[in-house]
């Protein structure tokens, strides 16, 4: 046929997203919960910065600060089906918390801006062990697009979102 061309190739919508997340390397940025869980009350209080600090083509790790408390880190990586998010939790010696790497793999494909994640086999044997069974449902997403980073956490009777602004980074 002439005057036609074919298709471009169909973006992948977790390379979007891992493109997405990696253009934001380098920056930090103030966010605020948006959320109204009387269980929040405390973190939506205090400052919070999420910093895009390392990033490759299969992982980007971002730290998020809650005042100044610098625990806690969202560890986004490629894997052959979609994308994994863990949490990797520290104390201040830098060893490794008892409750850390939970987290869980994409099951569909998501969009280019937001990105699902059920709580895997290893979490949820994780939350059994520790004492929190209600987190065996947790389904924790991401959003990215220009101008918002967003995390969110929801199960039933819970549910807690956090956004940033990415139109103002701040210093780290």
């Amino acid at each position: 046929m002439t005057g036609t061309q074919a298709p471009a190739a169909a973006l992948v919508p977790a390379d979007v997203f891992m493109t997405r997340l990696g253009t934001l390397c380098g920056q930090a940025f103030a966010g605020k919960v948006v959320s109204t869980d009387a269980a929040d009350a405390d973190m939506a209080g205090e400052r919070l910065v999420m910093r895009v600090a390392a990033c490759s083509s299969d992982e980007v790790r971002i730290p998020f600060a809650v005042g100044a408390d610098r625990s806690r880190t969202w560890v986004v990586s490629r894997i052959p089906a979609g994308l994994r998010l863990k949490h990797d939790h520290r104390h201040a010696d830098g060893t490794e918390d008892e409750l850390s790497q939970y987290g869980g793999d994409t099951v569909n494909a998501g969009s280019q801006a937001r990105q699902e994640f059920p709580a895997d086999a290893f979490s949820k044997v994780l939350f059994e062990t520790k004492g929190n069974p209600v987190s065996v449902t947790n389904v924790w997403a991401m959003e990215v697009t220009p101008t918002l980073f967003a995390y969110e956490l929801r199960r039933p009777e819970r549910f807690f979102r956090v956004e940033f602004d990415l139109t103002k980074p701040v210093g780290h």
